[in-house]
C-alpha cells in the first residue's frame, strides 16, 4: 500500500488538468478531501456533481485554507497573481505546485511572493486534450505520460519528492529538468505544432478563390492534424507571450525548413521531395 496522502488538495482551475489530477489521486486513494476552486458556478457546480471535487468556492481565500498542496492550473498568466492572493492564507509547510507549460515566467511570478514556510515546485505534466472545462477531466489522463518538474534554488527537496511521488502515484514518469531547457523543449514539441495548427486553419479558411468555406471538405488528415487549434484560446494566447524567445527561435526554425520544401515543390525534383518526405518519416517513426 503507498503511504502518499494528501489531507486536503486546493485545485485552482478545475478544468481538464486540475480536475483529472483530483479524480485520478481519488481513485488512488491517496486523498482525503478535494477543494475546487473557481470563477465560473456552472463549472464548480458540474465538478462537484461529477465528482472531481468535494467541495468548491469561488473565493480563493476559503479554498486554499488548510491545504496541504495547492495545484496552480489557470492559465500561465494568471498563476502569478493567483499565488500572491493565497499566499497570507496558506498554512505553514504548505506545497504549490502547478501545471503551466511554462517555467521561467511562471517561477519570475510566483517565487517573489513565496513565504519562508511555504514551499514551491515548478511541475508541468505532458498530457491533455484539445477539451476543457470539468466535464473534460478522466482519471487516466496521466498514465504513462511524462511530468517535468524544474525545481528553483529555493525548492526544498523533501516538498520535490513530495510533488514527485504524487505524479507518480497517478501514473506519470517524472522527470527533473532544468527551467531554460524545459521551455525549449516544450516550445518544439507543443508550442510550435499549437501555433501550425491554428496557422493552418486560419490561412484554409480565409482561402477565398472560391465562393464556399472549403474547411467543410476536410477528412480525417485535416482534422487529425488540426485538432489541437480547438484548444482553448486564452491558455495559448498566454503561453505565446510568456514563451515567447524561445517559441520565437522554434518558429524561425520551422520557417527554414518550410522554405526548404516550398523551394522543393517549386522545382518539382522528385528526388528533393523524396528525400524531405524520407528524413521526415524516419525521424516521426522513430518516436512511436
Amino acid at each position: 500500500m503507498n503511504s502518499f496522502y494528501i489531507d486536503k488538495l486546493a485545485v485552482v482551475g478545475v478544468g481538464l488538468i486540475g480536475g483529472s489530477l483530483a479524480l485520478a489521486l481519488k481513485e488512488a486513494g491517496a486523498v482525503g478531501h478535494v477543494a475546487g476552486i473557481g470563477r465560473g458556478l456552472p463549472n464548480l457546480e458540474t465538478a462537484l456533481k461529477l465528482g472531481v471535487v468535494d467541495s468548491f468556492t469561488q473565493d480563493l481565500t476559503e479554498g486554499v485554507t488548510d491545504a496541504d498542496v495547492v495545484f496552480l492550473a489557470t492559465p500561465v498568466q494568471v498563476l502569478g497573481a493567483v499565488a500572491e492572493r493565497a499566499m497570507p492564507h496558506l498554512k505553514p509547510g504548505a506545497i504549490i505546485t502547478d501545471g503551466g507549460s511554462v517555467k521561467q515566467a511562471v517561477i519570475d511570478a510566483i517565487e517573489p511572493h513565496l513565504r519562508d514556510d511555504i514551499h514551491f515546485v515548478p511541475g508541468h505534466p505532458i498530457a491533455g486534450t484539445e477539451d476543457s472545462g470539468a466535464e473534460a477531466a478522466f482519471a487516466t489522463l496521466y498514465r504513462d505520460r511524462r511530468c517535468i518538474l524544474t525545481p528553483t534554488k529555493r525548492t526544498a527537496d523533501e516538498a520535490l519528492e513530495r510533488i514527485r511521488q504524487m505524479w507518480q502515484l497517478v501514473g506519470s514518469q517524472v522527470v527533473v529538468m532544468d527551467i531554460d531547457k524545459h521551455d525549449r523543449v516544450l516550445a518544439a514539441i507543443s508550442h510550435l505544432p499549437h501555433m501550425v495548427a491554428y496557422a493552418l486553419v486560419n490561412a484554409v479558411g480565409a482561402y477565398d478563390r472560391y465562393d464556399e468555406n472549403i474547411l467543410e471538405y476536410s477528412a480525417g488528415g485535416f482534422r487529425d492534424f488540426t485538432r489541437i487549434a480547438s484548444s482553448d484560446p486564452t491558455m495559448w494566447r498566454d503561453i505565446a507571450q510568456t514563451n515567447r524567445e524561445a517559441l520565437l527561435e522554434m518558429m524561425e526554425q520551422f520557417e527554414t525548413f518550410f522554405a526548404e520544401l516550398k523551394e522543393d515543390v517549386a522545382v518539382g525534383s522528385g528526388e528533393r521531395l523524396f528525400e524531405f518526405f524520407r528524413r521526415s518519416k524516419q525521424s516521426r517513426d522513430k518516436i512511436l
